[in-house]
């Protein structure tokens, strides 16, 4: 499949109220309304296709810069190419759900997402903590230095309150993903969201929304998660 066939079922499969959804999150034009789970018989076609992946991303088109994440080969992906990805993630959906989750599937994941934390940008260091709670959510806690998570535990503690908006969301996430999925820390991750309690986060035109990773740890605790790992990163 051609981007042009690509993107002629895409928009076959837009509806107007994803697109309402999707454009009340931050979504701009182009975008068709593509819920995600209708992606998947074409996914399925395609498979793995990074050249195809680069031509849609490039499109600026929402829907489709989605879908060249889900085909993306993320290990044929250099450090550039993510910047150059992020550089056109425009907001979180992107940042977060494209951008980050194809980077926790390659080799160079946490120099990269390193890198955007330190970067003093919202949607950078947004997609640099989001990339690690997917990367911790999903490969064995050997593959992690526990001195460094630590590090990031406290470096959360200290920062969290004063971050950009959409930071705080991905830092207030990594607490819980550390205490949920990443055992050798589940304490600190605990202590650590005691200490920060609950997070305020100033939305456009709309109340303030509070985070709580000490409820949410709590919560998956009682349901026996404590230690949970997903198969797969990618949809």
């Amino acid at each position: 499949m051609n981007v042009e066939m690509v993107m002629q079922e895409l928009e076959a499969l837009g509806k107007e109220r994803t697109k309402k959804m999707y454009g009340s999150n931050g979504a701009h034009e182009p975008l068709f309304g593509v819920a995600t789970g209708d992606m998947k018989p074409i996914a399925k076609k395609i498979k793995i296709n990074q050249p195809l992946a680069e031509q849609l991303y490039t499109t600026g088109n929402y829907d489709a810069m989605y879908f060249a994440g889900i085909i993306a080969n993320p290990n044929a992906m250099t450090e550039a190419d993510f910047e150059r990805w992020m550089d056109a993630a425009y907001f979180y959906m992107l940042s977060d759900y494209v951008v980050a989750v194809t980077l926790a599937e390659a080799d160079i994941a946490q120099e990269v997402a390193d890198k955007w934390i330190a970067s003093g940008e919202e949607l950078r260091m947004s997609a640099g903590w989001s990339c690690y709670c997917w990367l911790l959510g999903n490969r064995p806690d050997g593959e992690f230095s526990e001195s460094k998570i630590a590090n990031m535990l406290e470096n959360v503690r200290n920062t969290i309150h004063n971050s950009p908006e959409r930071t705080k969301y991905a830092m207030n996430n990594f607490i819980y993903t550390v205490g949920v999925s990443y055992t050798p820390l589940h304490d600190k991750a605990v202590e650590t969201a005691m200490a920060v309690g609950p997070v305020e986060v100033k939305r456009d035109k709309k109340k303030s929304s509070f985070l709580n990773a000490s409820e949410n740890i709590q919560k998956a605790v009682d349901k026996g998660r404590l230690g949970f790992k997903r198969k797969h990163v990618r949809c």
